[in-house]
């Protein structure tokens, strides 16, 4: 036991005895299955690649904290679910979070507080900000390059924008009338191999709230196509964006690149024109089945002004069934250079949905959306962050494959195998982590700890 120790009767008739409760656990904590995330960022060289885009301006003679200790601390907090820097207080004593960092856990100088970490995110500049979006696209393109190698024979890249909400003064916060408040919106992007059922965060930019939905685009794919290409030349990459960006030189740049592509496009009126044919034998087909109907379509199609030359459209005409409702028709284009039949084709641009999962996950799992600094550029760092952490719960996952978490997202994940309580002692010689004896997942931990502690991925 502690030398002090607080102990009260907290539940005086909750069973046949009083319940007393005692605080005398020092060096314990609750993030208990963390250190497999030290050995991941190890394997990734994440927290080390990253760290090294930023410069420190600080007098050496009084740095306590080094940058990468600083950038650490605050990923890992983020991938266990301590998002804000104001959770600094409470985990400047946790063994745990000190060993993450690299220091002994109980002899090890307490973490930096809430001031010195708000004092680093506000001290980042843009172009080290550009420079860690390119490292950490490098990261993970470099990951898989040595997971699947030539093996690789299709990638799909998927970017989403979506509503970062702001609530207060924070610069280039702006009113966004379809999200009906003000909001940043970041641009993420994900990458897909080979058909495999889950996407890898690949980059997220925070960008205005007033941001067209296309901006930021162009200059991402220019430097990420090259370095895409290079680790995978024989693959062919594919590219699917919602109808947001469906600007003409958005379509430029992609007829230039050699990108197969699948972009949504609105209902306009010389489009629903020509899929009018579909549209009416949908109804009949729906009339004399009375179910959902779906018939695809293709047509070339040329703008007058900003269309150096026809396109290939395909589109779905359909008729919605709602049982107790009256029928809805639904009518969708998609602009694509794909030459496969218009319902594959279709389909293919549908199957972008799963993306819009991973900015689910983003958000909800790792909350994207704290944001909240007054300065833009400290938010887009806290959005790097965000992203660096969630690459470490991706492979995480991976590691993870074999157990019952296999298919698990960020938040069982974490509650499973990182959060449960740990009491940690520390020696001349070792530190011993006493767990919990029952765990129903200490072995699927154990075998997570074993692959990531030093060995080879």
């Amino acid at each position: 036991m502690s030398e002090s120790t607080t102990q009260s009767v907290v539940f005086p008739d909750l069973i046949s005895k009083p319940v007393v409760a005692v605080s005398d656990q020092a060096h314990s904590s609750s993030d208990g299955g963390a250190l497999p995330l030290k050995g991941v960022d190890q394997q990734l060289g994440l927290s080390e690649k990253l760290a090294s885009c930023l410069r420190d301006g600080r007098e050496p003679g009084k740095v306590r904290h080094e940058i990468a200790e600083l950038f650490r601390q605050r990923m890992f907090a983020i991938a266990l679910g301590h998002p804000d820097c104001n959770d600094a207080r409470v985990l400047a004593e946790d063994p745990i979070h000190k060993m993450l960092v690299g220091r002994p856990p109980v002899s090890g100088d307490r973490l930096a507080s809430q001031s010195t970490l708000s004092r680093f995110e506000n001290g980042v500049g843009r172009v080290e900000l550009y420079r860690m979006v390119e490292a950490l696209a490098d990261i993970v393109i470099d990951r898989h390059r040595k997971r699947l190698g030539h093996k690789a024979k299709t990638i799909i890249l998927d970017f989403d924008p979506t509503d970062d909400p702001t609530h207060g003064q924070q610069e280039l916060s702006f009113y966004h009338g379809h999200y009906r408040t003000h909001c940043f919106l970041p641009l993420v992007g994900t990458i897909q191999f080979n058909g495999e059922q889950k996407q890898s965060i690949l980059c997220s930019v925070l960008r205005p709230g007033n941001a067209d939905a296309s901006l930021g685009l162009l200059p991402i794919l220019n430097r990420l196509l090259p370095k895409i290409r290079a680790a995978f030349p024989k693959a062919r990459v594919q590219l699917r964006l919602d109808g947001g960006f469906i600007a003409p030189a958005v379509l430029d740049a992609l007829d230039a690149s050699g990108v197969e592509y699948a972009v949504g496009c609105s209902n306009w009126p010389p489009l629903k024109k020509r899929a009018a044919q579909a549209q009416q034998e949908a109804q009949r087909e729906y009339k004399r089945t009375g179910q959902t109907t779906q018939i695809f379509g293709e047509t070339e199609y040329q703008t007058q002004t900003t269309w150096p030359h026809p396109r290939r459209v395909v589109f779905k005409a359909e008729v919605v069934d709602h049982p107790g409702r009256a029928s809805r028709q639904n009518l969708r284009f998609v602009v694509t250079n794909l030459r496969w039949t218009p319902r594959n084709g279709y389909r293919f641009y549908c199957s972008r949905g799963d993306a819009e999962n991973r900015i689910k996950e983003l958000k909800q799992g790792l909350e994207l959306g704290r944001t909240s600094c007054s300065s833009f550029m400290a938010n887009q760092l806290r959005v790097q962050l965000t992203t660096a952490a969630y690459v470490l719960m991706q492979e995480f996952s991976r590691k993870a494959r074999h157990t019952r978490c296999r298919a698990a997202q960020v938040t069982r994940l974490r509650d499973e195998l990182l959060k449960f309580p740990v009491w940690v002692q520390e020696t001349a010689r070792r530190v011993v982590m006493h767990l919990p004896t029952q765990s129903r997942s200490e072995s699927d931990w154990r075998r997570i700890a074993l692959s990531t502690g030093g060995h080879s991925p």
